[in-house]
């Protein structure tokens, strides 16, 4: 059975997840957005201390406070790293976004594959799979683990709230339909992990969410 442990990291309190199988110890780990050597730390020691084997790194998308600590990541465990193809420019142009928000910050990895709907990944005897969602940004993917009926949304959709559209490559319409088509026709009892902020269900975005109000 998938397990599932989120970390709150860097300025923009982004959260880091990591998926585990009890029985296999295989991981993945979602989004490192560990920015200081302190979070770094916070995320080896828990591989380490639950003897985790990390075989993937994913990116839902590529926006800087997602990508802080995929260098680190993958040259501490050396995972296959997965990321949605079209938010490739995002990391080309890592530098011009850290310096935006006022940050120095350069990222010379590149993925080892891309993320796609036809990609299946295991993690144990579980499944993991990847709903396209663009609108964030061009290319950004939602993880499925039907076995425990959850969904890492990124930053697509939140606990009462929904992502920005206002960045590079957002577009409110697309994102609008990709939560709609993707999103909510999961089963109600879905669980979402967001990006940011706390868990919710799909079930009660569906009825309190004001941004998905007809």
């Amino acid at each position: 059975m998938i397990q599932i442990k989120k970390f709150t990291f860097n300025l923009f309190s982004e959260n880091t997840f990591v998926l585990w199988d009890d029985e296999s110890k295989v991981c993945a780990i979602v989004d490192p957005g560990c920015s200081y050597l302190s979070e770094e730390q916070i995320l080896e020691n828990f591989i380490i201390e639950n003897n985790l084997k990390t075989k993937y790194l994913i990116n839902t998308h590529c926006h800087i406070d997602h990508i802080l600590g995929c260098e680190f990541v993958k040259k501490k465990f050396d995972p296959i790293y997965y990321a949605p193809e079209l938010d490739i420019p995002l990391l080309h142009n890592a530098k011009m976004q850290a310096s935006f928000v006022g940050m120095d910050f350069s990222i010379s990895l590149l993925p080892d594959d891309y993320l796609s709907e036809d990609k299946k990944l295991n993690i144990g005897q579980s499944e993991i799979s990847f709903l396209f969602t663009p609108g964030h940004t061009p290319g950004e993917y939602c993880i499925y683990i039907p076995d425990i009926k959850s969904c890492i949304t990124g930053d697509v959709l939140f606990n009462d709230s929904i992502g920005r559209t206002d960045l590079w490559g957002g577009n409110y319409d697309m994102l609008i339909k990709s939560i709609n088509e993707k999103l909510l026709s999961l089963p109600d009892e879905t669980i979402i992990y967001p990006g940011h902020g706390e868990s919710s269900t799909i079930g009660r975005e569906k009825k309190s969410n004001p941004f998905l109000k007809s």
